[in-house]
């Protein structure tokens, strides 16, 4: 079964099963009721909503449909929320951090409604997340917000004591942990391409590999300039996140695109995954640069990804650095094989919760920060109902200014290695005082 000797593969697992590819090339529309930019999760959720509605759409990608980290994150449904209820209070008030709290499991319950709604096809399986505290500390604050969850949402989410932990994850690593079971797996790879199929469906047009060159308004509309011509758009709607381009510079200054690595393993027995994963659950931890873990789809290997704070065009470190945290934690896989690892780029900004903001006439649904797989195609349909002015739907949380400006920064995240260092001493000092 060893795939010692196999050359690593560096295109994403995902692919395999679902590869990305390029759309016939279809003739410029003259004009079109929205134009939107980006056809990842957000774009395309945009682009049914609004073709639903009675618009004309087109969606323009400089990539394939999905290349970006549509088609390459870990297919976990968490919709995080990066920063706590004390510092949402802090930036946007009581109210505004609760309905932002809230949102999330709305956000969560759309997106298993348009998987069973529109029949998608892409492995969801609802099977639960666990996460693993670090210390005593992460864990009985951990404990307190699943509790919290439960009390005050109704989810399914309790504390796990390390004594009950072997009957969730086969390692003694974590001193306990918490369970969501809102939260559940699915192939991104398989969505983004269903996506693709209810958005044309819905009569989207998608330009695959066209780039978005300039977008100037006229009068009430706007000229967009794109690789293959000109289309006069009525509205223009901006979906692009961690791929953020030179096209919009006041964006590109707010959104950093920061990578996110995966790797792979072999193909496991599955007595030895059943001892790793009894439950074939989610995993992450409580890490400052936290790792998020997963069986695949079909069971057969482990999926363990994390941060990836370098420029490098060579993987070796960044793969060394993942292996050895897996094997921290399933050591029992010392001899595996690592057979793929990938990357894509997440969108994080300074405040640290997804967004909708209109500037100029264009609505934008950006800034998802690493939970993309719930949040994208919630925000955009959000943001394409309030480009609708629908006043039926009740308005997002989400739905306010746009973040600052990150300072000396137009593009090139030339400081995510001194972050990834200070957040990585972060990480040994409290596994020092977790007694690790």
């Amino acid at each position: 079964m060893s795939s010692a000797n196999a050359p690593l593969k560096t295109t994403p697992y995902w692919w395999e099963a679902a590869p990305v590819q390029p759309l016939p090339v279809k003739p410029l529309e003259k004009t079109v009721d929205v134009a939107i930019v980006g056809a990842g999760y957000a774009g395309l959720s945009a682009g049914i909503t609004l073709a639903r509605a009675g618009r004309s759409v087109a969606i323009f990608d400089r990539q394939h449909p999905g290349e970006g980290a549509s088609s390459r994150n870990g297919g976990i449904t968490s919709g995080n929320i990066r920063i706590d209820h004390a510092t949402l209070v802090r930036k946007f008030g009581e109210d505004r951090a609760t309905a932002i709290e809230a949102e999330g499991k709305k956000a969560r319950e759309h997106l298993y409604r348009l998987i069973e709604e529109e029949g998608i096809d892409c492995d969801f399986k609802p099977v639960g997340r666990f996460s693993g505290a670090m210390g005593s500390n992460d864990y009985e604050r951990i404990a307190r917000s699943a509790e919290k969850l439960h009390r005050t949402l109704g989810i399914e989410s309790y504390a796990v004591p390390q004594s009950d932990q072997r009957s969730f994850i086969g390692s003694d690593f974590f001193r306990g942990g918490t369970v969501r079971m809102d939260i559940g797996g699915l192939h991104p790879a398989k969505f983004i391409a269903e996506m693709l199929r209810v958005a044309q469906a819905a009569g989207v047009t998608v330009h695959a590999d066209t780039p978005v060159e300039n977008i100037k308004p006229d009068d009430d509309k706007f000229v967009v300039t794109t690789a293959a011509g000109q289309i006069v758009a009525g509205r223009v709607m901006i979906c692009t996140n961690g791929y953020t381009d030179g096209v919009d510079p006041w964006l590109r200054r707010r959104i950093v695109p920061v990578r996110s690595r995966i790797i792979a393993t072999e193909e496991l027995s599955p007595d030895l995954m059943a001892q790793l994963m009894p439950r074939q659950m989610m995993m992450s931890d409580t890490r400052t640069l936290g790792f998020y873990f997963r069986p695949s789809p079909d069971g057969k290997r482990i999926l363990f990804g994390g941060r990836d704070g370098t420029n490098l065009d060579n993987p070796t470190k960044p793969v060394a650095h993942l292996r050895e945290n897996l094997l921290s934690i399933f050591p029992e896989l010392g001899d595996k094989a690592i057979t793929h690892t990938w990357f894509g780029n997440v969108g994080m900004h300074r405040d640290m919760i997804p967004r909708i903001f209109e500037r100029n006439g264009m609505i934008y649904a950006t800034g998802f920060c690493g939970s993309g797989v719930v949040w994208a195609p919630w925000i955009g349909r959000k943001a394409a109902q309030k480009l609708l002015g629908n006043t039926n739907e009740e308005p997002s949380a989400f739905d306010l200014r746009a973040p600052a400006a990150v300072p000396f920064y137009n593009g090139k995240p030339w400081f995510m290695p001194l972050f990834m260092a200070m957040y990585k001493m972060q990480d040994r000092v409290k596994l020092r005082r977790a007694g690790r």
